[in-house]
């Protein structure tokens, strides 16, 4: 029984780690705070494990959950507004390899940047499950405890919002291919 619940808990870990740790990373933009809150959120995990209902929720959406309430927690406790950082600005074009489009790439990520960290908890959340994590619209809801309709309004909205932020710069015209 006891190496049952062992391997048990190992396999949780191996399977989620991933999943939990980079939407955290994304959270916080800090690979330090992502470490340690991943650890939080695994600690609650297996503290929770016996109110675990296959029933009501699959595990990878309970688990995210978990993640979710560990990342809302520490905002609420620091009181700060984190960046939004990383790959969803892969959807960035491309530059022509030259220093200076390298140079233009890199002012631009900074500016997404700085207008992600402009963004509601709720949004940002709704944009990196959507467009960082590649969730679908019924995956987000139930991880951030939604209708599918609230996801679509605050994904809509984000990325209206991310757009006035950053037009009066000249970016975010790519901004309209994420809009649903």
């Amino acid at each position: 029984m006891q190496d049952d619940q062992e391997q048990l808990i190992r396999g949780i870990y191996r399977t989620y780690y991933k999943d939990v740790y980079h939407f955290l990373l994304y959270f916080t933009g800090d690979v330090n705070e992502a470490e340690d809150l991943t650890q939080e959120a695994f600690i609650r995990i297996l503290g929770s494990l016996s109110h675990y209902d296959a029933e009501k929720a699959n595990r990878k959406t309970w688990i995210m959950t978990i993640a979710k309430y560990t990342a809302i927690d520490h905002y609420r406790k620091r009181k700060i507004q984190y960046l939004f950082m990383e790959k969803w600005l892969r959807r960035l074009p491309a530059t022509d390899g030259s220093p200076e489009g390298a140079l233009d790439q890199q002012e631009e990520e900074k500016l997404i940047e700085k207008a992600l960290g402009t963004l509601k908890p709720q949004y940002r959340m709704v944009v990196i499950l959507r467009c960082i994590k590649g969730y679908s619209v019924k995956e987000a809801a139930e991880i951030l405890e939604c209708s599918e309709a609230k996801i679509k309004v605050d994904y809509h909205r984000a990325i209206k919002q991310l757009q006035q932020t950053l037009s009066p710069v000249g970016n975010g015209r790519w901004l309209h291919e994420l809009v649903e």
